[in-house]
C-alpha cells in the first residue's frame, strides 16, 4: 500500500469529515451546543421557552404556598400530640 498516494490522503480526509459529521449529529441530537462554521456556538432554540418558564414559575409559587400551609398544619398536629392531655382537650373543644 502506498501511503503517499492521493487515495490515502483522500481516505483520511473522508474519514475525518465523516467523524466530524457523526459527532456533530450526536451533539445536536442530545441538545448540546454545536459549533457553527464561523467558530461560534449555535444553541438549540426553543420558541416556547418563555411561556414554559412562566408556567413553571406560577406552579412553583402555588406549590410553595401549599407546602407552607401543610407545614403549619403539621406544627399544630405536633403541638397537639406532645402537649398534656388536659390542655389539648380544651383546645380541641375550643376549635369545635
Amino acid at each position: 500500500m502506498n501511503f503517499g498516494g492521493p487515495l490515502f490522503v483522500l481516505a483520511i480526509i473522508a474519514m475525518s469529515t465523516a467523524g466530524w459529521m457523526f459527532t456533530t449529529w450526536i451533539r445536536a441530537r442530545h441538545g448540546y451546543p454545536v459549533e457553527n462554521e464561523w467558530s461560534g456556538v449555535a444553541h438549540r432554540t426553543d420558541h416556547d421557552a418563555g411561556r414554559k418558564i412562566d408556567l413553571l414559575s406560577s406552579e412553583n409559587e402555588k406549590l410553595t404556598g401549599r407546602i407552607s400551609r401543610l407545614e403549619e398544619r403539621i406544627a399544630v398536629l405536633e403541638r397537639i400530640a406532645t402537649d398534656p392531655a388536659t390542655r389539648t382537650a380544651r383546645e380541641i373543644d375550643a376549635l369545635r
